[in-house]
């Protein structure tokens, strides 16, 4: 037999092979448990969305779905831990919009690459609070924004971390309002907030969840709110477009992604099972309580996202010469 015809029926055969493969590890998905690696330690905004639709999942699919948190290194050490994943859809990432878009930015070797994963199904979007401690003289935004541009760096704020959303969104507050703040990074929210609350540092940018309970009972001063509408857990505070800074809107999202390669039919049974846990009353229901919008969006939808994210972001960033590294 010719060797070239030879060469080429193996490289068929192993074709099929593959596609025989892909297509009965599609249609016996899944034979076990999933993971979700959360890129935050529990209890923050990711961590409660991976949760929100965890049990749904499970009852859908027939197999456990078990969240898993590796926080660390601003993200990258999950993010690695996914990108590396064998590409069979048992592992899967709840990733963190400022993590995801901002870190290719931050770190100049972050271990991994927005070309390692693929999107699944967005989770929820969060809008985030400008909050003061009672003892600083403003009332509102517009005198926030007057007592910092006469007081430049007399104002220090918190953030979850270097790169964090509360980071670079204050960045950008400071930007656009012409005012010179301090950045004091922490741990994570539950650090940031406690020093909040004791006056050490004057000002955060968080979500409803964590800045409500302490807004209602005075020990905090919620001042805006960065969304298009006012929030329900806080329905008194106005948003930055009624305070009047219509274009400073960051919010966050966190939404499932699996290593680059994976099936596309385990993709789409997985997309299928997210979007019925978000469409579901029980899950509306207790997303509101904590605070947070299910969205349901196609995974060519987030793409796009993901892009607009990025150059918006990254422009940021580079404009306020942050870094990590």
């Amino acid at each position: 037999m010719n060797q070239a015809i030879r060469w080429g029926q193996l490289a068929l055969g192993a074709t099929l092979a593959v596609a025989g493969i892909a297509n009965a590890t599609a249609s016996d998905f899944p034979a076990k448990s999933i993971t979700v690696v959360v890129p935050n330690p529990p209890g923050g905004v990711v961590d409660a969305a991976a949760r929100l639709v965890s049990d749904s999942m499970t009852k859908t699919l027939g197999q456990a779905v078990v969240i898993d948190n590796r926080g660390g290194a601003s993200g990258n050490i999950a993010y690695q831990m996914v990108a590396r994943a064998p590409k069979d859809g048992y592992t899967l990432l709840a990733s963190y919009s400022a993590y995801h878009v901002g870190n290719p930015s931050l770190f100049k070797k972050p271990g991994w690459a927005q070309s390692d994963l693929v999107p699944v199904a967005m989770l929820v979007k969060a809008a985030n609070v400008i909050a003061v401690h009672p003892s600083m003289p403003v009332k509102d935004l517009p005198e926030l924004i007057s007592y910092a541009q006469k007081n430049p760096h007399m104002i220090n704020y918190a953030s979850q971390g270097p790169g964090s959303l509360s980071h670079v969104g204050t960045a950008l507050f400071a930007q656009m309002t012409k005012t010179e703040l301090v950045h004091v990074p922490y741990k994570g929210s539950g650090p940031a907030m406690q020093d909040v609350l004791s006056g050490q540092v004057q000002m955060f940018m968080s979500t409803p969840p964590s800045v409500g309970p302490h807004a209602k009972t005075g020990k905090l001063r919620a001042l805006a709110v960065t969304s298009k509408k006012r929030h329900p857990m806080l329905p008194d505070v106005p948003t930055t477009a009624e305070a009047g800074l219509p274009d400073f809107q960051p919010e966050a999202w966190v939404a499932l992604f699996a290593p680059a390669g994976t099936p596309s039919e385990v993709i789409k049974k997985m997309a299928a099972a997210v979007n019925t846990a978000l469409e579901s009353p029980p899950v509306k229901q207790r997303a509101e309580l904590q605070g947070i919008d299910p969205v349901v969006m196609s995974p060519r939808e987030i793409d796009a996202l993901v892009l607009a994210d990025t150059a918006h972001w990254s422009k940021i960033i580079k404009a306020n010469k942050i870094s990590v590294d």
